[in-house]
């Protein structure tokens, strides 16, 4: 079973920008995909972004250009830059990583923007 901790969320201006972290339990290669995911009140879960294990990145069209996922493979984190946030991005973000046909999340972390 992996373990997810998410972790870098708070609250931030408009314009400002954020990096969340997600520390998976096990090898980064051991896994077939991590993504982040968020979740606003009264909205559906959705993807934001997700990195494969051979390195393909895939960004939701309100997280291109804005938002990077990246990978530390010696600390088995995923990382979430987000830059030029929006009030609109105002979620909880959680981490989800798929091995072998199973679905893992983590506990999710609040992100808050506003002036």
């Amino acid at each position: 079973q992996v373990q997810l901790v998410e972790s870098g969320g708070g609250l931030v201006q408009p314009g400002g920008s954020l990096r969340l972290s997600c520390a998976a339990s096990e090898s980064i290669f051991s896994i077939d995909s991590v993504g982040w995911y968020r979740q606003a009140p009264g909205k559906q879960r959705e993807l934001v972004a997700s990195i494969t294990r051979g390195g393909r990145t895939n960004y939701a069209d309100s997280a291109k250009g804005r938002f990077a996922i990246s990978r530390d493979n010696a600390k088995n984190t995923v990382y979430l830059q987000m830059n030029s946030l929006k009030p609109e991005d105002t979620a909880v973000y959680y981490c989800n990583a798929e091995r072998y046909l199973r679905v893992y999340w983590g506990q999710g972390t609040q992100v808050a923007v506003s002036s």
